[in-house]
């Protein structure tokens, strides 16, 4: 299964919010004000906490089956920090600091995340980017393109560098209605296959009723309507993504797991630059491997099954570079 593209994908979709956003110059001010609502896709600076409930899960280790075991715990804690450097009609140039602190309790001891046999282990992963975005047309239509330079690691070393091309098209920009065909091309050494394209699509629909179709495939499909005087309910589907690294024998192993969350979420502005979130639902992991570092993903000499588990996630976001909504 080819895990590894749906973990990146996202990653990918980041510099196409952001520009349908900054495009002024090229598309009429009232789809503008649509695009960057109140409720931004993207936060100059978001923190969360997420909760998962016990799970129980099985686990092959160099394709020989190891006991079962549970999760009797996992708590997350992410940090994202966006900030521009140009944003003009026709560049962009932002950096991205994403931070992770994944904290498992397992019911039986383990080896395989530590040199310590232990049922509790934490890790610390963070991610660092770079983007460079130009503003262009193509056969009369806005034309957006991106490269970003990433790095990542732990807490005692960086790790892996990555790349990635980026090329949209914006073929529909209303009142009611956005939508953006792409592609974007990731080159990554840990990857099946080094340089992978795959296509990437926005759409965003207003309905009559209040409700709002806000769809990034594949990583998102999500319904949301605005209620009360600075609420917003949303309802639907995002895939996410968990990765650390290990240090164990004096050898490197990554572990990679693709999450898809299914369930509700209330946003609240709580000011001109405060945005408060709580998210429910229920948590699936198609897939959990570790490798070792110098190895492809396919490569992998742990594999594990996990039941689903239900989540209960709290956020607050700050937005000093956002507007407030046009009125």
């Amino acid at each position: 299964m080819k895990i590894l593209n749906k973990i990146i994908v996202p990653l990918a979709i980041l510099p196409l919010n952001k520009i349908i956003a900054q495009e002024k110059d090229s598309i009429p001010q009232k789809v503008v004000a649509f695009v960057t609502d109140k409720f931004p896709q993207t936060r100059d600076l978001n923190v969360e906490f997420t909760q998962l409930t016990p799970y129980k899960y099985s686990s092959k280790l160099y394709n020989e089956d190891l006991p079962d075991n549970k999760v009797k715990s996992l708590q997350q804690v992410k940090v994202n920090a966006n900030f521009y450097f140009i944003k003009n009609a026709k560049w962009m140039l932002s950096t991205s600091l994403n931070y992770k602190y994944t904290s498992i309790n397992t019911e039986n001891p383990t080896s395989i995340f530590s040199e310590n046999t232990g049922n509790k282990n934490d890790f610390h992963y963070h991610t660092e980017s770079l983007s460079l975005t130009r503003f262009s047309k193509l056969f009369g239509k806005t034309a957006i393109y991106s490269a970003t330079a990433s790095v990542d690691g732990s807490e005692q070393h960086f790790e892996r560098v990555r790349g990635m091309l980026t090329s949209s098209v914006l073929v529909t920009a209303n009142a009611k209605t956005t939508l953006t065909l792409g592609l974007a091309a990731l080159i990554d050494p840990s990857g099946q296959i080094p340089v992978l394209p795959l296509p990437v699509i926005t759409y965003k629909h207003n309905f009559d009723n209040g409700w709002v179709a806000d769809i990034i495939m594949p990583s998102k499909i999500m319904m949301r309507k605005n209620i009360f005087t600075n609420g917003r309910f949303s309802i639907g589907t995002e895939m996410d993504n968990t990765s650390f690294y290990i240090y164990q024998n004096n050898k490197k192993y990554e572990f990679r797991q693709l999450e898809i969350n299914s369930g509700v979420m209330y946003e609240h502005k709580l000011g001109n630059n405060l945005i408060g979130t709580l998210k429910a639902g229920l948590r699936a992991t198609p897939s959990s491997r570790i490798f070792a570092k110098e190895d492809s993903f396919k490569d992998y000499i742990f594999d594990m099954n996990a039941k689903p588990s239900f989540y209960f996630n709290v956020g607050i976001s700050y937005n000093p570079f956002g507007k407030p909504r046009q009125k």
